[in-house]
Order: C-alpha cells, then structure tokens, then sequence
C-alpha cells in the first residue's frame, strides 16, 4: 500500500568532511552519512536545497544557483590527480531557485540567481550519502549561498525565510563543520587525539541545538560569543549552515545524530524537526 505524509519534512546538518571523506571508506564518519542519507531518500524528496560552508555571496544578500545543470567545483589544492576528476551528476531547477528568490525578496532578504558549479562541501559529503550508483537521489539539487558575514542571527532569519518549501517535500541541508580549524590541524598533523577546545566546542553546540525550541536560537546564538568558539572556529563559515537550517525548522526540536570529534574537527549530524510519520 501507498504511504501519505502527514508533516513537513525535518532539514540537517551535515558535518561534511573534507574532500577526503567519499575515499575514506573506513572512516567512522562514512556509515553514519550513508545511513542520513538512506534516511532522507527514504522521504522521496521532490527536491533538496543545499547551503554550503564553501560559498558565501555579499555581506547582506544571498545568491542561488539557477542553473539546469552544474559542473563541480575543486575548490581544494595538493590532492592526488584523481580528486580533480571526481564527479557528482546533478540536476538543478531554475523554478525551484526562482521561487527560493521569491520566498527571500518576500522575507526583505536581497537575492539573485547566479550560474555555479557545486563546490566540495556539497558534491563530497553527497557522493558518501547520496552514492550515485548505491542511493541516488533522484530529485533536484539548488545550492544557495550564505552570507559573507559571522552573524548567527541573520543566518538563523534566512533559514526562516525558506522554511515553507519543507511543506512541498523539499529537504533543506546544511553543510558545514561542528568544529573545523585548519590551522591547527597543520600544527597537529597526524594526531588523532581531540583538542579539549574540540571537545567543548562541539558539546556546547550540542546543548544549545538541544535547547527547547523557545529558547534555541539566543543559546545558539551564545555559542558564538564563548571563548573557545575562536579556537574550535577561526572563520565561522563551517558553522553558519547550522545556523540556516536551526532557522528553517524554529521551534521544532533537534536531534543530534551522530558527533565525533577527531584532533581540531568535530563531526557533529543533526536533524531538525520530526521525521513523518506515513499512514499506510
């Protein structure tokens, strides 16, 4: 028998990895996005919008990506030849990325539609969960930017601005860090063992995401004033994704599915909102 929905659809947070994380199969983090993802197709979604750590347009508006089709961007240097040759085939939506417009214009944030490829915060992270061959995805992909800007507020606002496309069966991901210094991950190069400002870091999150919905988004927003968020975040763009889809599911409550934290990175997955429940 067929399955109806009976609620909007939840939105998460990928810690994504860096452009390493679809060859490391032996990662603990690889299951843990294979399963996220297997969850999410599960949902049939009509479509995804994706905000990435690795694209933030101007300080105060927003681009979308409206093209039909979208090439990869390798924004990343010193890999082996083959990193460069990876592919993700995808589909875009000019009409999805027009109304994503629509719904930004109407919430007074200013926005256009820009051609772009995907960059490696989406295409790697979704090669894991959404494996072409294994479990497509099979819907379109509309990657938005965030903004060139640290403000947790503002990002929270923009995910409330498009959070109305998750009553239509679209999935929104974020996809960022819990924790992500790459200086320090040079200094440390080769230990495993987690930085205690790693550790903090990433529990402090965990307890603002966690917050009763109410309160959420001034705990969430107190995370970024704490005195090792600078430490576990020296640029918060791996952070504010978390931010955008926190916003798009206000006042609904987080889970947090999985976290590691592994020398100055931590891998924190969360989902926002309850999954449906389907009435056979």
């Amino acid at each position: 028998m067929g399955t109806k929905r009976t609620s909007r659809l939840p939105t998460y947070f990928f810690s994504h990895g860096g452009p390493t994380v679809q060859y490391e199969t032996k990662h603990p983090a690889y299951p843990v996005l294979q399963t996220i993802g297997k969850e999410i197709t599960a949902l049939k979604p009509t479509a995804v919008v994706v905000f990435s750590a690795h694209w933030q347009a101007g300080r105060n508006d927003i681009e979308v990506n409206s093209a039909e089709s979208t090439d990869l961007i390798y924004d990343f240097y010193g890999f082996p030849k083959h990193y460069y040759q990876a592919k993700y085939p995808n589909k875009g939506s000019p009409e999805l990325a027009s109304r994503i417009i629509n719904l930004l214009s109407s919430a007074g944030i200013k926005s256009a539609g820009v051609t772009r490829g995907l960059d490696h915060g989406v295409w790697s992270g979704f090669s894991v969960a959404f494996d072409p061959e294994t479990n497509p995805l099979n819907a379109p992909l509309v990657q938005v930017s965030l903004y060139d800007n640290e403000d947790p507020d503002a990002h929270y606002a923009l995910g409330r601005a498009v959070s109305s496309l998750r009553d239509e069966g679209i999935v929104i991901i974020g996809a960022g860090m819990s924790v992500h210094n790459l200086q320090a991950m040079q200094a440390n190069w080769g230990d495993p063992r987690p930085q205690a400002w790693a550790v903090s870091f990433d529990e402090a999150l965990k307890e603002a995401v966690l917050t009763p919905p109410q309160y959420r988004q001034d705990r969430m927003r107190e995370a970024t004033m704490r005195p090792d968020a600078r430490r576990a975040h020296p640029t918060m763009d791996h952070l504010m994704p978390v931010y955008v889809v926190a916003g798009a599911a206000a006042g609904e409550q987080a889970t947090q599915i999985w976290t590691m934290q592994e020398g100055s990175f931590a891998w924190a997955q969360y989902r926002f909102g309850e999954l449906p429940k389907s009435e056979e």
